[in-house]
């Protein structure tokens, strides 16, 4: 449960989700309510480059649950939508979050995430692992979030190479109002982990975000929210893009 040397040798080195990125991708957070429910929507959309005609969108419906003190567990189903394509079911995802260290016990807060996909077409596109260190530290009224995620994909027909690929989540925020926060994201891809891809082929976007919470009464139950607009930063990356996640915890 104590890994903060090597971790943070990792983040200092790298900063720079997973490869395979989905419109509603979210920055992971090390923090782990025990005991907690919730559930979890998600969804997002970005434009192409090139062809401004193209729009792709996704969205995901998952149950959670804080099993222990530093272990929250969800599962969930994905959908997506490409083009003028009706809306499909397209995988479906397990994901967990282990909590490493107590809230401000070192210099930065430490997690780690691992999730597990399984495709609706996994015969020919195989299944996806990915995992990686979470960093969020207080810098006194902002809080910082560092994340750097691996995938790899297995088995699949379809699979051109075994490379594991590697990406980034960052995330700033402050309070600007009660129960309101104010900040900026960013997302990125570079490609295999050992040999990253060129620089225009790279995906990189970053934008600003909102985040909210309603409370449902005096117990846990509670509303959270974000949403965040970004905008592609490379030729690799969609023109701009949309994503919001909403989640009822009880």
């Amino acid at each position: 449960m104590r890994f903060i040397a090597p971790l943070t040798l990792a983040a200092i080195l790298g900063l720079p989700s997973a490869a395979h990125a989905d419109p509603q991708d979210y920055v992971h957070e090390p923090n782990v309510e025990y005991g907690e429910r919730e559930i979890d929507f998600k969804a997002g959309t970005w434009q192409l480059k090139g062809d401004e005609t193209v729009r792709e969108s996704g969205a995901s419906l998952g149950f959670g649950w804080g099993g222990t003190p530093w272990w929250f567990t969800e599962a969930y189903l994905k959908y997506e939508k490409a083009g003028g394509e009706a809306a499909k079911y397209d995988a479906f995802e397990w994901e967990n979050l282990f909590q490493l260290t107590e809230h401000n016990q070192y210099w930065a807060d430490v997690g780690l995430f691992i999730e597990l996909e399984l495709p609706k077409e996994h015969a020919t596109e195989g299944y996806e692992l990915a995992f990686g260190p979470l960093f969020q530290k207080d810098i006194g009224a902002w809080r910082m979030n560092a994340n750097l995620l691996f995938e790899h994909r297995y088995r699949g027909a379809e699979q051109e190479s075994n490379a594991m690929e590697m990406g980034y989540q960052l995330q700033a925020k402050t309070r600007i109002a009660h129960n309101l926060e104010a900040g900026v994201q960013a997302f990125g891809e570079m490609g295999p982990w050992r040999h990253w891809e060129p620089k225009d082929e790279q995906s990189h976007r970053i934008g600003p975000a909102l985040f909210g919470k309603v409370k449902l009464g005096e117990g846990r139950e509670a509303i959270r929210w974000n949403a965040g607009y970004l905008w592609g930063a490379t030729d690799g990356s969609p023109r701009n893009s949309f994503r919001l996640q909403a989640e009822y915890e009880f």
